[in-house]
């Protein structure tokens, strides 16, 4: 019987060409992917960075040093990344303090018309910062967080020279070392937090001053201005600041005027 003859399979010399089409492919995928993504849109990825330092405490006033008041990145609510870091300009310190002394002035001539509450504002510029310092121990009675019927008024012409800037208002609420008494708050944090937001609501609410515009902070007696060992120094540190800050962006003149 013959033997079968066994044919030797062809072997296929391209088959090279399968592996090398499909790096070819990938190879075009990975150009496209790359060139998608260096297409950024720069104000977005400026925007995420700054956020990014801010959550970081990396620089601006984040954290726990400070409460935020700048207009947030993307959500434009609360939270925030306009980081004007850098020193204030020369125009920035003039316009507020042009801001200061104008207040001032009104603010004078009004309280002159009211005895015995001619210190319970106070204001201050500090470089970019409008600083208007309520005394507690005229808007509050102790233990506390109702404002007072008879400082309405002066709070009214408070609150319509801030809404004329148009910009973010910080309320911060401090106290002395004493503990409260055996009332609705549990502690001076929690004192202090209740009546800074019993001003910004009531800026909200009889101003019409936009929520996005207002936040409220509480510090207890973690940040006292003077000794808490006598009165005098005790009613410096019960005290509420509505603090406003100018951008480099702002029209400054017309925050001036």
């Amino acid at each position: 019987m013959a033997k079968r003859e066994v044919h030797e399979e062809h072997e296929n010399h391209e088959r090279w060409l399968v592996s090398y089409a499909d790096f070819i492919t990938l190879l075009f995928a990975f150009f496209v992917v790359m060139y998608s993504v260096s297409r950024i849109d720069n104000k977005r990825m400026i925007d995420v960075v700054q956020s990014i330092k801010f959550a970081m405490h990396f620089k601006g006033q984040g954290g726990v040093d400070a409460m935020p008041i700048f207009d947030g990145p993307a959500s434009e609510g609360g939270c925030a990344a306009n980081l004007d870091s850098e020193a204030p300009t020369r125009k920035q310190v003039e316009a507020v303090e042009a801001m200061r002394r104008r207040m001032e002035k009104k603010f004078k001539g009004f309280l002159l018309e009211k005895p015995g509450l001619t210190t319970s504002v106070t204001l201050f510029a500090e470089g970019r910062k409008l600083m208007v310092r309520l005394s507690v121990a005229h808007f509050f009675d102790p233990n506390a967080a109702a404002l007072r019927p008879e400082v309405i008024p002066i709070l009214d012409l408070v609150a319509a020279e801030l809404a004329h800037l148009h910009r973010p208002i910080r309320v911060e609420g401090y106290t002395d070392d004493v503990p409260p008494l055996a009332t609705r708050y549990r502690d001076n944090w929690d004192l202090s937090a209740s009546r800074a937001a019993s001003v910004a609501a009531y800026l909200e609410r009889a101003h019409f001053i936009p929520g996005n515009l207002l936040s409220a902070a509480g510090y207890g007696d973690s940040r006292p201005l003077a000794s808490n060992d006598t009165p005098q120094g005790r009613e410096l540190n019960r005290r509420l600041d509505l603090v406003v800050e100018v951008r480099a962006t702002d029209n400054l003149d017309a925050i001036a005027k």
